[in-house]
């Protein structure tokens, strides 16, 4: 069962490392639980669960 996304922010690939969070920051997304589905952060870039390549144009569907 997918969770409903309250918020349609398409996150950045890579994290910017500014010290406040920029409103499309992976890291802050994935804190406030508004990543897409199958999305987690490591090593402040984005990556997909199944561990396929992140491509903009697939964030852009998912978000």
């Amino acid at each position: 069962m997918a969770k409903k996304k309250t918020n349609a922010v398409q996150p950045k690939v890579k994290c910017c490392v500014s010290k406040s969070r920029c409103k499309r920051c992976p890291i802050r997304l994935l804190k406030e639980g508004n990543l897409p589905d199958g999305y987690t952060v490591k090593k402040r870039a984005l990556v997909r669960v199944d561990g396929k390549k992140v491509t903009k144009k697939q964030l852009q569907k998912a978000a």
